[in-house]
């Protein structure tokens, strides 16, 4: 079908305004994600609506801790992603247009998708496990239907998108977690294809367009997990988006092109905990060591336990919003 939010250009080109690389694409070519392609001057999106993954899955597993913990996510995606990381974990669909030139899925339209969610007694859908921002048009279309339906939307994103489709989804669009790969321009063009500076300013969008936000950083030995990065990533939340807005520390093991880093040691783990805690954000929470324990949820102002976790099992004394023990509000839809 036709893509949305494109321009023709001379010559039977267009431009794909969908995200930041704002490809330029020639008569028969595709864009930088494989799943856009120019034919005769018309852009057209290859992946509505060949679903390669579903599943029901517990919303901490976006990961999101702040978005009705205990709720389970209806989680969907098509092939495809507008980055190339070399450490993508989900590599098998997320590059296959681009690797194997192949382009599959199951045909689910927006309405059954809707209702399987809601006959699973989902809370939610979430786009995830590759980048939503490629398969937008079908994202929007369910995604209207849902919120039609009382179901939230999230956004699982590496945050590259364009502002216009952070304008277009934000009306139905409740949470999002995106992807803070690293406080380093040099990082995200090498490993990932990508800037750094858009994802800045679309957090910064989602936050003001009133969408529920958590970032999630994947701690790589040696790549992205210095102090000074870190600090910086750290006091950037806090100043830009919020003291509230959780931070995701995530334990990285080896995967796709980058087998040759080791799994990120614990102690790196809980460094980059206490940068968060001493940059004066109130949720950190260190992802894919249990071990640590540093999942759980406590008050800002007077230090009770509001949400603890075991794996992905949750146990919230948040009544109504607000801690039962001071009644300070919560961030987030509880």
């Amino acid at each position: 079908m036709e893509a949305v939010l494109y321009e023709k250009l001379s010559e039977n080109r267009v431009q794909c305004n969908i995200c930041n690389h704002f490809c330029k694409i020639d008569n028969g070519e595709k864009g930088v994600c494989a799943v856009r392609k120019n034919r005769g001057g018309v852009l057209e999106t290859l992946v509505y609506p060949k679903v390669i993954a579903r599943g029901i899955d517990p919303v901490e597993k976006k990961p999101l801790y702040h978005v009705l913990p205990g709720s389970t996510s209806y989680s969907i995606a098509t092939v495809g992603c507008n980055l190339q990381c070399s450490f993508c974990q989900n590599a098998d669909i997320a590059q296959m247009p681009r690797s194997s030139g192949m382009i599959t899925g199951a045909d689910i339209n927006p309405e059954d998708i809707v209702f399987q969610a809601i006959r699973a007694n989902c809370k939610s859908i979430a786009y995830t496990y590759t980048e939503p921002t490629v398969y937008f048009e079908f994202a929007f279309d369910t995604a209207q239907i849902a919120h039609e339906n009382n179901l939230i939307n999230i956004f699982v994103t590496n945050g590259f998108m364009s502002h216009k489709v952070i304008e277009k989804i934000a009306p139905f669009l409740t949470a999002a977690n995106v992807d803070l790969k690293a406080f380093n321009d040099k990082f995200y063009q090498k490993y990932c294809k990508a800037r750094l500076e858009p994802v800045k300013e679309n957090l910064k969008t989602m936050k003001a367009l009133g969408i529920i936000i958590e970032v999630t950083t994947l701690l790589i030995p040696g790549l992205n997990d210095g102090r000074e990065e870190l600090e910086a990533l750290a006091l950037f939340i806090k100043d830009e988006l919020g003291p509230q807005i959780p931070w995701h520390i995530s334990r990285f093991h080896p995967c796709h092109q980058m087998t040759d880093r080791s799994t990120t040691p614990l102690e790196t783990l809980k460094a980059a905990y206490e940068i968060g805690k001493r940059a004066g954000l109130y949720n950190v929470y260190a992802g894919n060591a249990p071990e640590l324990g540093l999942e759980n949820t406590f008050c800002h102002p007077c230090g009770a336990m509001l949400v603890q976790r075991t794996g992905y099992n949750t146990d919230s004394n948040i009544k109504d919003g607000k801690c039962p023990n001071c009644e300070s509000k919560v961030y987030g839809i509880f």
